[in-house]
């Protein structure tokens, strides 16, 4: 059986990286090791785009930022098992809050990069039966459409959250119940643009829901050459003047996430060069900060994690080639 899709793809961005000068990988790994609370989790922003708090009692740890500074720190070739340690301890202590899919992806992602780091499996003490109830609460998202909704109550599937559930799936060794119907669900959300939507309604695709549609596409192997080429025409439509990737085909401006899924997409269709690799790394160093992270795009001004994670994925990625 293959590895998951998350471990594969850690390994492809850890090559690329592992090729860079350690000065670079050490500034960024300083940074995102900034970023851990002494509860052992990790902070995303602690204040917003104007400098106001965002946090009334102060900065919090999160699943989803403790995720993307672990995926971050095991991209980068080297995690402090001291560090590992503790986040090992916060993530016990949080185990019971995972009630949404990104937590469960987040909280599974973390588990399997601290027992890297410290041999340490934090599911060494559950019920025997964890997986199988994970997966009755992973079902209990899933709509009529197909697809898997963003909470329980969602009533509409969403590409994104689909691919979630596929990965939380991989992550537990179990396979995704009815395959049939979630690629029939997928498909359904290609648009005449050659993209895919995030939702049903939607009639513009965005970069980041056709990066998760080709994937679970991919994952399944229910993607041809039709779609491939029309995903590659809308490829070269969001690709932007400064050379990263748009969230769509409105947005003036190429952002972090959608450089780092248009062009992990682009990779895995074989069109490497929709964005020139000189222009890319341009883009990208721009929003570099000399003492470590990444900024979101050029209207940011201040790092965190999860931005930081799709920079150096998108270097790493490049740099593999």
């Amino acid at each position: 059986m293959p590895a998951p899709y998350l471990l594969q793809l850690g390994d492809r961005i850890q090559r690329g990286l592992q090729q860079l000068p350690e000065e670079f990988r050490q500034r960024h790994r300083t940074f995102l090791l900034s970023r851990q609370l002494p509860d052992g989790g990790f902070s995303g922003r602690d204040v917003d785009l104007n400098g106001e708090p965002l946090f009334e009692d102060g900065v919090q740890a999160d699943l989803y930022y403790t995720s993307f500074a672990l995926r971050g720190l095991a991209s980068l070739g080297e995690i402090d098992p001291v560090a590992a340690a503790k986040t090992g301890d916060w993530l016990k202590r949080n185990a019971g809050r995972t009630t949404s899919v990104i937590d469960i992806v987040s909280w599974l992602y973390s588990a399997i990069v601290v027992q890297g780091a410290t041999g340490t499996d934090l599911l060494a003490d559950v019920a025997p039966d964890w997986s199988e109830r994970l997966a009755v609460l992973l079902e209990s998202f899933r709509v009529g459409d197909g697809g898997y909704a963003k909470s329980i109550s969602g009533a509409s599937g969403s590409t994104y959250h689909s691919f979630l559930v596929a990965l939380c799936y991989e992550l537990i060794g179990r396979s995704v119940p009815d395959a049939d119907r979630l690629i029939a669900f997928v498909q359904q959300r290609q648009r005449d643009d050659g993209g895919f939507v995030e939702v049903g309604p939607m009639r513009r695709s965005g970069t980041n829901p056709t990066a998760a549609a080709v994937a679970l596409l991919k994952m399944f192997d229910a993607f041809d050459g039709a779609t491939r080429s029309r995903v590659v025409d809308f490829l070269q439509e969001v690709r932007g003047d400064d050379g990263g990737f748009q969230a769509n085909t409105r947005v003036p401006f190429s952002d972090t996430l959608s450089t780092f899924t248009g062009y992990l997409t682009s990779l895995d269709l074989d069109a490497p060069d929709i964005i020139p690799p000189a222009k890319l790394r341009r883009f990208l160093n721009q929003l570099e900060l000399s003492t470590g992270g990444f900024l979101a795009a050029a209207w940011d001004h201040i790092a965190d994690v999860e931005y930081t994670f799709y920079a150096l994925g998108t270097i790493g990625l490049h740099q593999a080639l």
